[in-house]
């Protein structure tokens, strides 16, 4: 089969414009960067598939040698559903950090910062600390992400989910 030089252009666009998108800062263009990736990747397989044939369905017309390979399309089915999952996690992601922080772009991590500043080898760094920062987190939030989950949930006593109850147990 000779692919379709369109084809091979239009893969390669998408790729530098996903990567492109992948390595900004904003949390929606990383998705958008992730959604092209994929794209590409279809297109890729499309363009390695091989050459065109008649379904893959024995009738007993055509010979098993005309047939075209079903395996790409198997493929390229998977990374639509793979995609499709890693995006709606992505959302998720972003919906969250946009409901606690009134936004989705991603600063400078001040501690990395700090570190690059002095020159002090990560692994030495993660020895000193206990993972908690100044703000009172470990997470970007600080404070916020711990106000929204309670302190104390209400506890249950799980001892009544292993007792019959007595007028099951008397029937019985």
């Amino acid at each position: 089969m000779s692919v379709s030089l369109v084809l091979i252009v239009v893969m390669a666009a998408l790729y530098a414009c996903g990567v492109y998108l992948l390595l900004e800062r904003s949390m929606t263009r990383v998705l958008l960067g992730f959604l092209l990736v994929g794209n590409a990747t279809n297109i890729l397989i499309l363009i390695m598939s091989g050459r065109r044939g008649a379904a893959p369905i024995v009738d007993g017309q055509a010979p098993p040698v005309d047939f075209a390979d079903p395996l790409p399309q198997a493929f390229v089915l998977t990374a639509i559903v793979i995609t499709f999952g890693i995006s709606a996690f992505m959302l998720a992601l972003i919906y969250r950090s946009w409901r606690l922080a009134q936004g989705d772009t991603l600063a400078d991590d001040a501690e990395d910062l700090e570190i690059g500043r002095r020159g002090v080898p990560a692994e030495d760094e993660a020895e000193q600390g206990d993972g908690d920062d100044e703000a009172g987190g470990d997470t970007e939030f600080g404070d916020r992400a711990e106000a929204a989950v309670p302190a104390d949930p209400p506890r249950r006593d799980p001892s009544h989910h292993d007792t019959p109850r007595r007028d099951e147990s008397e029937n019985a």
